[in-house]
């Protein structure tokens, strides 16, 4: 071994599992990272793309999974959507509390706190506010039912008056 693998031990450069590990007592940090920005970006990137799901607020539920839930019986339905819009058509045993009222009546809630809640808006899209409030209060698992009970319509899936 030559005089090179001797001073390339001796920077304290080394790949371990994954991780880099730089001396900074020799300076060599800022120059390390000018070197390897677009591989630094590319880490970075990646790290975030894996952990975007953990990180979003709500979690939409398919009209399959959905009806596959509710079936077992285990799951709490929230329709957040307004009194004439619950009106025209909504998903059987669903609780109505209108969004503006949510933050309010989150105590009658607490009974389902241990089991899934599916909410339920006209189109999908009021129900992330609903879900964070939810989790807020200490609900683990709360899922936006996708495109809204519109979709659910439009599918010609079952709704009560």
């Amino acid at each position: 071994m030559g005089n090179g693998y001797l001073e390339c031990l001796s920077r304290f450069y080394f790949i371990m599992y994954g991780f880099v590990i730089v001396d900074f007592q020799q300076g060599k940090f800022v120059n390390f990272i000018f070197d390897n920005i677009f591989l630094i970006c590319i880490a970075l990137f990646s790290a975030g793309s894996l952990l975007m799901p953990y990180l979003r607020q709500s979690a939409n539920i398919s009209h399959l999974d959905a009806t596959k839930m509710i079936n077992k019986g285990k799951v709490a339905i929230l329709d957040i959507r307004d009194l004439s819009e619950f009106r025209t058509g909504h998903l059987r045993n669903s609780l109505h509390i209108p969004l503006s009222e949510l933050p309010n009546k989150l105590a009658k809630l607490e009974k389902f706190q241990s089991q899934p809640v599916i909410v339920v808006c006209k189109s999908g899209t009021r129900s992330s506010t609903a879900i964070s409030q939810l989790k807020q209060a200490g609900f683990k698992e709360v899922y936006n039912l996708e495109g809204g009970i519109e979709s659910w319509q439009q599918k010609g899936l079952p709704t009560t008056m």
